[in-house]
């Protein structure tokens, strides 16, 4: 008897499951047809981005090196009919990039290191160092993030003059050594180390120094690849600052130095404008494609010590 009732049962438990699989399987597989689709709408999604940036890109190249007839055709060509070199010239004959590139050279050089060297110091001792009023000052230096550069373009301008710095290049460095993304970068990325760490180095008698230099500095490469990148980028593209504190041809940067390109009448020569535009976009992209695979272990540490 106890068999007999156990069969039943069984049967009936297999039936269930089976019917419960029949059903599952349309929902699996309309899962997967959605799954799908997100993927291809992701893909075209980046697409679209993509080409906002590598247009531009293709244009700027392409008309560096096309004669005035390709340029000024209509309909537009898409590739030169024949490739010259003539606009480089005449934008090297035109103004003296040797000086602009050596100021820029200099100027960016200099200021990324004292960025990043101070947005270290800074950020270790926000993430590591107990004194009185830390967090008011982080969230004062926070603030200075939503802060526009412009509203402190008058107050620099008087202090770098009272220092006798105009038209040198301290006068250009001097007022953005300071780097409140650098530091706060720096800083959230130092509070996601691990602890353990750190207490043994304590254990061993290892001061502050030495942990800067021995443990956090070989953790943090990425972040720090991540700050000098941007700071490399923001000193070699600045524009208003060096403007404003130079007054000689000879201590001009690159990006000013376009301006020399445009004739005495308004008038524009596009391919030697490209030409000179290419002189200065051309070594930050080779800087960007050299450090791009750090920028996003950077920014993950980063986001990573947020949550500390």
């Amino acid at each position: 008897m106890p068999a007999t009732t156990t069969r039943p049962t069984a049967s009936r438990d297999e039936g269930t499951v089976q019917a419960r699989t029949a059903r599952q399987q349309p929902t699996n597989g309309a899962r997967r047809l959605g799954n799908l689709r997100h993927h291809w709408w992701g893909i075209l999604l980046l697409a679209a981005a993509a080409l906002v940036f590598v247009v531009p890109l293709f244009i700027l190249v392409t008309t560096a090196f096309k004669t005035n007839s390709d340029i000024y055709t209509w309909p537009p060509k898409v590739l030169p009919t024949d490739l010259t070199w003539d606009n480089l010239t005449t934008a090297w004959q035109l103004a003296p990039f040797g000086a602009f590139i050596k100021n820029s050279v200099i100027v960016t050089v200099v200021g990324a290191v004292a960025k990043v060297v101070l947005a270290v110091f800074t950020a270790y001792a926000f993430a590591f160092l107990p004194f009185p009023g830390k967090n008011v000052l982080f969230l004062v230096m926070l603030g200075a993030l939503m802060v526009p550069g412009h509203v402190t373009l008058l107050v620099n301008y008087i202090t770098i003059g009272n220092m006798g710095l105009i038209n040198t290049y301290a006068g250009i460095i001097l007022p953005g050594v300071g780097s409140a993304f650098g530091t706060f970068l720096l800083r959230q990325h130092f509070m996601s180390l691990p602890t353990e760490v750190f207490e043994a180095a304590e254990v061993d008698g290892a001061g502050h120094l030495r942990k800067l230099g021995s443990m956090v500095l070989p953790m943090s490469v990425p972040a720090i690849a991540t700050v000098a990148l941007v700071a490399v980028i923001d000193e070699w593209n600045s524009f208003v600052w060096p403007l404003i504190i130079t007054n000689s041809v000879n201590m001009r940067t690159l990006p000013i130095g376009l301006m020399y390109l445009k004739a005495n009448d308004g008038m524009v020569s596009w391919g030697v404008l490209m030409s000179g535009t290419l002189i200065v976009v051309l070594p930050m992209l080779l800087v960007f494609l050299f450090a791009q695979r750090y920028i996003v272990t950077g920014l993950t540490g980063a986001a990573a010590g947020s949550g500390r």
